[in-house]
């Protein structure tokens, strides 16, 4: 679309009334005094050099002529550039009532400004629109993780508390895990929430990614042990410039959701430097992600079958985690099917961060 379009249709729109008007007046006094002295010949002598009263008032008829033509022509224009500002003024007034659907129409769209302005109206309309939705499904979605946990709580602490439950170390146990799984989802919560927003606070060191990566398996073993997988680690010495604290999290996170949703055999955590830089991989023996679900798959409470998820424990919310502290190193995270039709969750970081 070419730029300054409706300034172009201005300036053609006053040189055509200008145009016209001297053609008017031109073309008009030629004609006026072409019959005139046609039916009434001049006296012999040289013609006055001052305008008579005739032709004060045919200028004025000529001028008024034109004056009319400009008027129509000025309330076209007008009419062709108020169009679409009218309905951006209209569809304001709707969104601020609380209208989100309200879209305005761009009409005459030979006038690129308008056109522009209205469809960059549209697109800021959708994109609220869209995070007035999002915010409404976030919360449901907390609201729906919080319930169960809490309502398990409040059952076992109002059971205690009426002498239903005796005090007892299982019982004990089975409060703090709650209290734990409220600490994560609270803990996911904020590290998406201010990954969102662009505030996720990192504490950058240089780290022995090697060592750092046995550590999270070493921690996770017992639990990858009881959901039947065996580790393959492959890594090699590397200096990494990061949040160690980070990385360890997003590896766990990804480790946690091997335990729950992969089946049983090996699981293969590997390191690989190349010139695009790190890649952290977790390789699983499957069943891997439906195609439809494997886009979506890193985004806050995304789930491929809500009821297994949920069976498993999970909230939805580890994926997430992973991309957002990959993202605040600048890197990303990916996702593909391997070979054997399992699933290879990759966390890749800037070349610029490390050496080996």
């Amino acid at each position: 679309m070419k730029r300054h379009r409706l300034s172009h249709q201005i300036a053609l729109s006053m040189s055509a009334v200008a145009v016209i008007a001297v053609l008017l007046v031109f073309v008009g006094f030629s004609i006026f005094y072409a019959a005139l002295f046609a039916l009434w010949p001049p006296p012999p002598g040289p013609p006055p050099l001052l305008p008579t009263g005739p032709d004060y008032l045919l200028t004025a008829v000529f001028l008024l002529i034109c004056l009319i033509i400009a008027i129509f022509i000025a309330l076209r224009l007008a009419r062709r550039i108020l169009t679409p500002l009218n309905s951006v003024a209209e569809s304001a007034r709707k969104l601020s009532a609380g209208d989100l659907t309200a879209r305005a129409t761009p009409g005459d769209r030979s006038l690129g400004e308008t056109a522009r302005l209205v469809d960059d109206f549209n697109v800021m309309a959708q994109k609220l629109q869209e995070s007035a939705e999002a915010m409404m499904s976030w919360n449901a979605a907390i609201a729906h993780e919080l319930r169960t946990p809490l309502t398990i709580l409040r059952g076992r602490l109002q059971g205690l508390s009426e002498g239903v439950f005796e005090p007892s170390n299982e019982l004990i146990r089975t409060l703090l895990a709650q209290v734990d799984g409220l600490s994560r989802l609270v803990e996911d919560l904020r590290i998406v929430t201010l990954s969102d927003s662009r505030r996720l606070e990192m504490r950058f060191e240089t780290i022995d990614l090697e060592r750092e990566m046995q550590q999270a398996v070493d921690a996770m073993r017992p639990n990858l042990a009881e959901a039947g997988l065996s580790i393959e680690l492959i890594t090699r010495p590397v200096i990494l410039v990061c949040d160690a604290v980070r990385i360890r999290q997003a590896l766990l996170a990804l480790l946690d959701n091997a335990c729950r949703y992969a089946k049983p055999g090996l699981l293969q955590v590997s390191m690989r430097v190349d010139n695009d830089g790190l890649v952290i991989a977790v390789e699983d023996q499957g069943p891997g992600l439906p195609p439809d679900f494997s886009k979506r798959a890193f985004d806050a409470f995304a789930r491929a079958e809500p009821s297994r998820s949920r069976e498993s424990g999970g909230s939805g919310l580890g994926l997430s985690v992973v991309r957002a502290i990959a993202e605040a190193h600048h890197g990303k995270v990916g996702y593909k099917l391997s070979a054997t039709g399992g699933s290879i969750f990759e966390i890749a970081l800037p070349v610029t961060s490390l050496r080996s």
